[in-house]
């Protein structure tokens, strides 16, 4: 059986490309098509597949400005030649979906969310905008939503990795989705006795606008409590320059440093509203709870009360006394541990393995079945 992965761009190694490089495990002969390919990015894994990128690739520097050629990107996908494969899997959160499967190839969407820059966030990346992005925006998004609407019939089968995707595929496309939580390799982290638990909190992950880290840097600023931020993104200037005397921000860290602060933190704080989110669930590998915003993919991998605590609204009151009721609970290191078990790697391998070898066989019956008719008819 002959198997393509398509996947946005592999321009570096965060949700989205350990789900690639999990599909890469699962099947060791696929190849991998995507818009930018930086090779020394993305993990010896993924790098030992035949990766074929679009045209996309080879416009001006778009190995850092690949975003600004969104627009192009659909045409891109219909361009791609896949009358060979069997079974595609497409890794949607950028434009993937999109792209001319073959009569008889099963095509397989496994959504990290439908794009959203412009649906459910549209308005927020707008508003963040500049001037003449925000002028642009709104005749490019509409023209954007037609096509991801319209491409969202090409798929036989969509996969959404939390529930708050499943709904967002429901409302936006119309379809239903079954739900399969993305690989998170919790084996990786390990805790530390009590004893070892310093007086910090951390924030970890990209530093963009709708992740909120401004929040917890001002609330930890008011509470005058220890605050250690990793990670870059186009927010790490506007983090340093607002951080107080108790905010330590180190920027991007090597994932020894990451881990590290994980087992050592009192509790990872987590301002967005995310998909899913794999980092509360490498916090919690690493037998720490979480402070969350109780909206989105957290709700569905941080336990209330066993795990971490929720805040209800993204304000700096808000984060700032659910650590206060937080400093007032204590939680089971093991039992958290055990909890973010449930998201390992295994499980997505097993059950999207499962859902992939059904639907195949579905496939082959109704073939079956139509051999039979023709049969029966001449």
């Amino acid at each position: 059986m002959k198997v393509a992965i398509i996947h946005y761009w592999l321009v570096g190694m965060r949700g989205g490309e350990k789900v690639v490089e999990a599909l890469c495990e699962m099947y060791p002969g696929a190849d991998i098509y995507t818009h930018v390919y930086v090779p020394e990015m993305v993990s010896e894994t993924i790098r030992k597949h035949h990766v074929v990128s679009t045209f996309i690739n080879r416009l001006p520097r778009a190995r850092q400005l690949y975003k600004a050629y969104l627009p192009l990107m659909p045409m891109a996908l219909e361009q791609l030649d896949l009358r060979k494969y069997d079974l595609i899997i497409s890794s949607e959160s950028g434009p993937a979906k999109g792209i001319l499967a073959p009569p008889g190839a099963l095509h397989v969407c496994y959504c990290h969310t439908p794009m959203r820059y412009v649906w459910n966030m549209f308005h927020d990346y707008r508003q963040s905008a500049g001037f003449l992005t925000r002028l642009a925006m709104p005749p490019l998004a509409h023209y954007l939503r037609l096509w991801d609407v319209s491409s969202a019939a090409r798929v036989d089968s969509f996969v959404a990795n939390s529930a708050t995707v499943a709904a967002r595929i429901r409302r936006y496309y119309g379809n239903d989705a079954t739900i399969i939580h993305p690989p998170v390799d919790t084996e990786a982290f390990s805790p530390v006795p009590h004893s070892e638990v310093a007086d910090y909190y951390l924030m970890a992950g990209e530093l963009v606008s709708y992740k909120r880290p401004d929040l917890a840097v001002r609330a930890f600023n008011e509470l005058k409590l220890n605050l250690v931020v990793i990670g870059g993104g186009e927010m790490l200037p506007d983090i340093r320059r607002l951080a107080g005397p108790t905010v330590s921000v180190l920027g991007p860290q090597p994932f020894a440093a990451l881990k590290h602060h994980y087992a050592h933190c009192r509790a990872l704080i987590f301002p967005g509203e995310e998909d899913f989110g794999m980092v509360p669930v490498e916090a919690m590998a690493s037998g720490r709870p979480v402070v969350a915003f109780g909206r989105g993919g957290a709700t569905e991998t941080v336990a209330r009360d066993l795990t971490g605590v929720f805040f209800d609204e993204q304000t700096v009151d808000a984060i700032a006394d659910a650590v206060r009721r937080f400093s007032t609970m204590e939680f089971d290191s093991d039992a958290i541990v055990a909890h973010a078990a449930r998201f390992n790697r295994d499980q997505f391998v097993h059950r999207m393995r499962a859902h992939i070898d059904a639907l195949l066989a579905q496939r082959d019956l109704r073939d079956q079945s139509s051999f039979h008719r023709q049969w029966a008819v001449t």
